[in-house]
């Protein structure tokens, strides 16, 4: 096996360039640290892949064009709109491999549908800009868009009932969204995540070999994240992740609990690749 030492991530960058790649203007979640619930609009955290309507194309977080076949767009208004790819609960496997093809198959797409839940055009607070979803949502007529429920959560155990509530069904966690917020593109405390675990990315600078029983296989990954820490990444991974481990220059998703007092993350483990950038056959 042959492993793919390290990668500078300039390279990376660059080839994005060249392709004429431009990320959508997404907000980013920041974590829920016991912020007044009242304040906020709360739905669950979809484990889907994030998507980008731009009123003419379905894009990525990264700035890729989603493959969705035309007949899955037909109805989709000319307004921009932010949500996420989604299959259901417990299937991102299926979901992702479905919107990475080059090629779409209409059976995967037919199953697939576009959650929204904001509208990143317009510069009204956002439960002014959930009323206007709501308005437009009456005027369209396709079954692959829905709008994510938006509760009003009272109070902090009734946000804790219902995280339990969404784990013990299958669900990943809950989303915060400030009541009274503008839509700022980049990560900010007007939008929120909640769940269990913590969990980031990093990139993938370098393959480090196995030893024992995964000799000939990957035994670590050399991850740096977005602030310039490196760290070895290398539990979490099935055997097929290992002899075909993520290559140099994507971007994985790794699970922690707290960091070090270097301010590395502690007890890391690999969660996936980031499913956000199509090309996979």
């Amino acid at each position: 096996m042959k492993h793919a030492w390290l990668v500078p991530l300039g390279l990376v960058w660059v080839a994005g360039e060249v392709q004429g790649l431009a990320p959508p203007p997404l907000q980013l979640a920041g974590w829920y640290q016991q912020q007044d619930t009242a304040l906020y609009r709360v739905s669950e955290k979809l484990d889907g892949v994030r998507a980008y309507w731009n009123g003419r194309e379905l894009l990525s977080r990264g700035g890729h064009r989603f493959s969705a076949p035309d007949w899955f767009l037909a109805g989709f208004p000319a307004t921009p709109l932010d949500g996420e790819l989604w299959l259901g609960r417990g299937r991102f496997s299926e979901l992702s491999a479905a919107v990475r093809r080059f090629v779409p198959l209409d059976d995967e797409w037919r199953q697939i549908r576009f959650m929204v839940f904001d509208l990143p055009a317009s510069d009204l607070p956002f439960e002014a800009r959930l009323s206007a979803l709501q308005v437009l949502f009456a005027t369209l007529d396709t079954p692959h868009l829905e709008l994510v429920e938006q509760r009003r959560v009272p109070d902090r155990p009734a946000l804790s009932a219902w995280l339990a509530e969404v784990e013990a069904g299958g669900g990943e966690g809950l989303m915060l969204r400030h009541r009274h917020s503008r839509y700022l593109p980049g990560r900010n405390e007007d939008l929120l995540k909640l769940k269990r675990h913590r969990d980031a990315e990093a990139v993938v600078l370098a393959h480090l070999p196995g030893q024992g029983k995964y000799e000939g296989m990957l035994g670590a990954l050399l991850v740096e994240t977005p602030d310039g820490r490196r760290f070895r990444l290398g539990t979490g991974f099935s055997d097929e992740q290992r002899r075909r481990p993520p290559p140099p220059g994507s971007t994985v998703s790794y699970r922690y609990r707290g960091e070090t007092a270097t301010g590395l993350p502690r007890f890391a483990s690999f969660l996936r690749v980031r499913s956000d950038e199509p090309g996979q056959p």
